[in-house]
């Protein structure tokens, strides 16, 4: 199943094209999916979940790390701090406690991304919400994806 059919195809495009160029911007596709992957467990999101720990096990992702990415905080040393801190800029963007992103948290990915790197870290967070919203809106299960 792709995308297209749970989307008008003009609508997912818009967002396809969102999340490339925030990837794009990022440029550490490992980085990348953790961030997807993480916005997706947080947002129940089976589908997401199996599309994008497929392409991580593909760009070669630790199994370690994809087994402990639900519990990054306290999986020391698995992640580094770069990681880290664009996983907790991750959970505040996605679960937006008290409707704003901590200072701490922010600050802390400020000190690991420039501005541009942010914008795009920001830009694929926004972007992997909205797929989550639209696949467990449409109710599409696991198993479909197709690269």
């Amino acid at each position: 199943m792709s995308r297209t059919d749970v989307l008008d195809p003009e609508v997912a495009r818009a967002l396809s094209a969102l999340s490339a160029a925030a990837k794009r911007g990022l440029g550490d596709p490992a980085l990348a999916e953790f961030v997807v992957v993480r916005a997706s467990q947080l947002n129940h999101c089976a589908f997401c979940l199996d599309m994008h720990l497929t392409i991580a096990r593909e760009l070669g992702v630790s199994a370690q790390q994809l087994d402990l990415l639900a519990a990054w905080e306290e999986a020391e040393g698995v992640f580094d701090e770069r990681e880290r801190a664009a996983l907790a800029l991750t959970e505040a963007v996605t679960v937006l406690t008290d409707g704003r992103v901590p200072d701490e948290v922010y600050e802390r990915a400020a000190k690991h991304f420039d501005d541009r790197e942010l914008a795009h870290l920001i830009g694929l967070v926004v972007a992997i919400n909205n797929w989550n919203r639209v696949m467990v809106g449409r109710r599409i299960p696991p198993g479909g994806y197709q690269p």
